[in-house]
């Protein structure tokens, strides 16, 4: 990882969300960015977190991924402390499936935005870190370009063989 770019934080609930929450890790390794992962319970430990968010600035994030799940005070706690973009990735739980912290998520009150990906998104949500990221950064929004051509030629082959096998064998 290069050393000069902006690091990002990762901070989710509970270590049941690392499945979730390691996808936006393996993207941000993809391109290069630097980050720090971490464990804060909003709730259990606030006054851990709140130290944490008020110092994330001054560690050099530039922007906050906060996955949460059911109430999901995490993102929106962070996009209070935090002056910069802050992505919410609602987690989906036992009860209502996600949608429960992906509507806490998104009604944030006015003045406090919280950018927020699909229910589990902890992929899409690195990526959106990234594009903001490259708004500054050429090396960055290259390698988002190359991404991007990667998915479309992986589809394309994919439709290539679909073409030439038929349905049923592509099925298997």
């Amino acid at each position: 990882m290069r050393k000069d770019m902006p690091k990002v934080g990762i901070v989710m609930g509970s270590d049941s969300d690392l499945k979730v929450m390691s996808k936006a890790a393996k993207m941000l390794e993809k391109f290069g960015i630097d980050y720090e992962m971490t464990i804060i319970s909003a709730h259990r430990e606030p006054d851990v977190f709140f130290e944490w968010a008020k110092a994330a600035e001054g560690k050099g994030m530039k922007v906050i991924i906060a996955g949460a799940g059911m109430a999901a005070h995490l993102p929106g706690m962070c996009a209070a402390l935090f002056p910069m973009p802050v992505v919410g990735v609602p987690l989906s739980g036992k009860n209502l499936e996600g949608q429960d912290a992906l509507l806490s998520i998104v009604q944030m009150p006015p003045g406090i935005p919280v950018a927020t990906v699909a229910i589990d998104g902890g992929m899409n949500a690195a990526i959106l870190a990234a594009k903001i990221l490259a708004v500054s950064d050429a090396e960055l929004l290259d390698k988002l370009k190359a991404y991007t051509q990667e998915m479309k030629e992986t589809v394309q082959g994919k439709a290539a063989k679909l073409d030439e096998i038929g349905y049923e064998a592509y099925l298997g």
